[in-house]
């Protein structure tokens, strides 16, 4: 996960970062726009900032100043407002889950939909518990046994948001074919149990894999893995990067190039259907 933090709460920087431009687009500055609320410049200044939170209806008398009819919008900003002072489930797993990885489960439980182009490895949301764990244990060179349980458990949990009855988020996965090669030499199992728990997943509605063959030509991809994160108006799109252990959030007017590459990749990559056909090919050769 990142270095830095995306927000002290991220939805908290987001809902603030939204009211900032819907103030930019009024034509107002921070003076004229805490005047006009009867406050003083500096709380306006923190509430855009998150580092204060702002009351149901000063959020609402707000919107009304900026010229905010649009009661989509309204209704966004109001829920963002309302959850951002709720505490996760994944707060209970704090000695393993920093700020920075619980801000990209925050972003991804509140998006309406999420892109992931996987080159290396199977996506968290469609992992089986014994390829999570067994790949933790590959990649961590810090962790204890007692953590290793403890991240897994909090991979398998963030699945829940992909069957969640109300307005689960459309997930769609490109995962690059050589991802499913991977060997498990202490539980050979592994990788046939994930790629039957891959294809499962695919059957829920809302959820779409597509592999990246092994023979596929040059895309956008190649530069790297990426999830795009995306959200209701007036909330922008967030990209997550990551490697070697590091990683970088982007957002808004940055997160569009992203979502070109991503139309490129989901381009090349194997139909759907062919995928789905491919992976149970995949999966009946690890039965031999």
């Amino acid at each position: 996960m990142p270095n830095a933090p995306l927000a002290p709460t991220v939805r908290r920087r987001r809902l603030g970062g939204a009211l900032r431009r819907l103030r930019n687009e009024a034509g107002l500055n921070l003076e004229r726009a805490a005047a006009a609320m009867a406050w003083q410049s500096p709380k306006m200044s923190k509430i855009e900032n998150a580092v204060q939170a702002i009351r149901p209806a000063d959020l609402d008398k707000l919107l009304t100043i900026y010229g905010v009819n649009d009661h989509e919008v309204r209704d966004t900003l109001e829920q963002l407002r309302n959850d951002a002072a709720k505490k996760g489930w994944w707060q209970a797993y704090s000695q393993v889950v920093g700020p920075l990885y619980a801000d990209y489960i925050s972003l991804e439980t509140d998006a309406e939909v999420v892109c992931s182009w996987s080159p290396l490895l199977i996506p968290g949301l469609l992992q089986s518990a014994a390829y999570a764990r067994e790949t933790i244990v590959g990649i961590t060179t810090t962790r204890s046994i007692e953590e290793v349980t403890a991240l897994a458990e909090v991979r398998m949990a963030r699945q829940a948001v992909l069957s969640r009855p109300d307005a689960p988020p459309e997930f769609w996965a490109i995962i690059h074919e050589a991802a499913l090669h991977l060997r498990f030499a202490s539980r050979p199992d592994t990788m046939r149990e994930q790629l039957r728990r891959l294809r499962e997943t695919a059957e829920l509605p809302n959820v779409t894999v597509q592999l990246m063959p092994l023979d596929a030509t040059p895309h956008p991809g190649l530069e790297g893995g990426f999830s795009l994160t995306k959200f209701r108006a007036p909330l922008p799109s967030v990209v997550l990067l990551e490697n070697a252990g590091t990683a970088t959030y982007v957002e808004g007017e940055d997160a569009v190039p992203f979502e070109r590459a991503y139309e490129r990749i989901r381009a090349t990559a194997l139909p759907v259907e062919d995928s789905l056909v491919h992976i149970a090919k995949l999966e009946e050769g690890f039965r031999k």
